[in-house]
């Protein structure tokens, strides 16, 4: 997969959301689901301690891609929401290694926080959440320097969140957020007889569009939902 630029990946967002808007999902400033689609920007603020090697240490790149979310209200204050998306890194050396090809590797990480919803100041509605950060590796690339496959562990992690939704009117919104994961993993180079012990840690900036509306229309409720209290 081609990386994205910023303005690539909000294209994909606004081109993502039109789509979906189906004319069953009419938009509410009180609905109880909302979809976003977002530009990411993935800033991992990573280290390693790799064994037998005490001056040696990894970075892993920074990448932006689209993402998306679906958030479920409670109430007007309180929602759960899932982020996702699929990205690739590579891994370089730092240190007493500077400079090396560690390999490359896809992730497929979701994260599910519970969110706090602020009562909106004209049309800004902040939010915090707390949640689970989960990773899973894939399709990892072979290192040229260390004449072996890169071999990830899939890892739990824990993520805070603060963002902002302002309000378009007819249950659209712009979105801006950031999140910080603290998450470890093992990592490996089997044919060279290499472990490490990586700490990920990235922070992740979302800008994007959002759709709000009542998921009861969607799967044709014959009666108008309840507005959030």
């Amino acid at each position: 997969m081609t990386r994205m630029t910023i303005a690539q990946a909000a294209a994909v967002a606004v081109l993502a959301l039109t789509a979906t808007a189906a004319p069953a999902m009419a938009g509410s400033e009180s609905g109880n689901f909302m979809v976003r689609v977002q530009g990411t920007v993935v800033d991992p603020d990573s280290s390693a301690n790799v064994a037998g090697m005490p001056d040696a240490d990894a970075d892993v790149s920074t990448e932006v891609l689209p993402t998306a979310t679906l958030t479920y209200f409670f109430n007007n204050n309180l929602a759960v929401e899932l982020f996702c998306c699929f990205a690739t890194f590579d891994a370089k050396g730092k240190g007493g290694i500077a400079g090396a090809d560690l390999g490359d590797f896809w992730v497929f990480p979701p994260a599910l926080t519970l969110q706090y919803h602020f009562d909106p100041v004209g049309g800004f509605k902040p939010y915090v959440g707390a949640g689970v950060h989960y990773i899973h590796f894939f399709s990892e690339g072979r290192s040229p320097d260390l004449d072996s496959k890169i071999k990830l562990d899939d890892a739990l992690g824990f993520t805070l969140q603060a963002g902002v939704d302002v309000s378009l009117g007819g249950g659209w919104y712009l979105n801006a957020d950031v999140k910080k994961t603290w998450i470890e993993t093992d990592v490996s180079w089997p044919g060279a007889g290499v472990r490490a012990d990586v700490d990920i840690d990235p922070w992740i900036f979302s800008l994007g569009v959002g759709y709000r509306f009542d998921i009861g229309n969607v799967f044709g409720a014959r009666h108008e939902a309840a507005v959030l209290k």
